[in-house]
């Protein structure tokens, strides 16, 4: 499922080995988002795009870890903001070509489904199993790690739908997970917008801005 922890937060006390760890997973979590959305477009699988979110929401994160660890808050949130209209912007893509596979019936391909699935399922475990010492660090540490342990859940939703695919001949199961996916890759945008912008609004207010100078954002994630 889609990162939603939405924390534009610096991670504190940054150690070369959380630095390191960091860079590994930003480079598994890249690649395997061009692989998954690549593999998806071939296959014409919709529930392997939704999935390809995933790994962009926690490439970014740790992204944004990396590059702005130290910098001032309103860096952060602006770079959180981009994040959060870029996950935005994906998502609804593939919501709405989800409804066009539908309107025009076209049929996965079952067998890339399941293999890319499980090279998704592996990256992440790889990944959770990597920043696992860090677990217990701060919040921002904690963070990264339950994202990448929550989302094999995608991964297993994508494995499940190329089975459901295989046995029905119908791409129902994709199209059915794909929007479950996609729905919570735009629910994550929103709420990473959201909390970017209060944070934006707080930093303003702090250095003797008008409150009505700027919209108040919604609720926080």
């Amino acid at each position: 499922m889609a990162c939603n922890s939405c924390t534009s937060e610096a991670p504190r006390n940054v150690g070369p080995k959380w630095r390191r760890a960091l860079w590994i997973a930003l480079i598994v979590n890249a690649g395997m988002f061009a692989v998954e959305l690549g593999a998806g477009v071939a296959s014409h699988s919709r529930s392997l795009q939704a999935d390809a979110l995933d790994f962009f929401g926690d490439a970014a994160n740790y992204a944004i870890s990396l590059a702005v660890a130290g910098m001032a808050l309103t860096w952060r949130a602006r770079a959180a903001l981009f994040k959060g209209a870029t996950l935005l912007i994906l998502g609804l893509w593939v919501l709405l070509s989800t409804a066009y596979a539908a309107y025009v019936g076209t049929l996965p391909d079952a067998e890339t489904m399941g293999i890319i699935g499980i090279m998704a399922l592996v990256a992440n475990a790889v990944v959770a199993l990597l920043l696992y010492r860090f677990r217990s660090g701060d919040a921002n540490m904690r963070s990264v790690w339950i994202c990448s342990r929550n989302d094999a859940v995608g991964n297993m939703a994508v494995v499940a739908a190329a089975a459901g695919v295989f046995g029905t001949g119908t791409a129902w199961p994709d199209l059915i997970v794909a929007s479950i996916l996609a729905a919570l890759g735009i629910s994550g945008g929103r709420q990473i917008i959201r909390q970017a912008r209060r944070e934006l609004e707080e930093e303003r207010l702090s250095n003797g801005g008008s409150r009505s100078a700027l919209p108040l954002p919604g609720n926080s994630c």
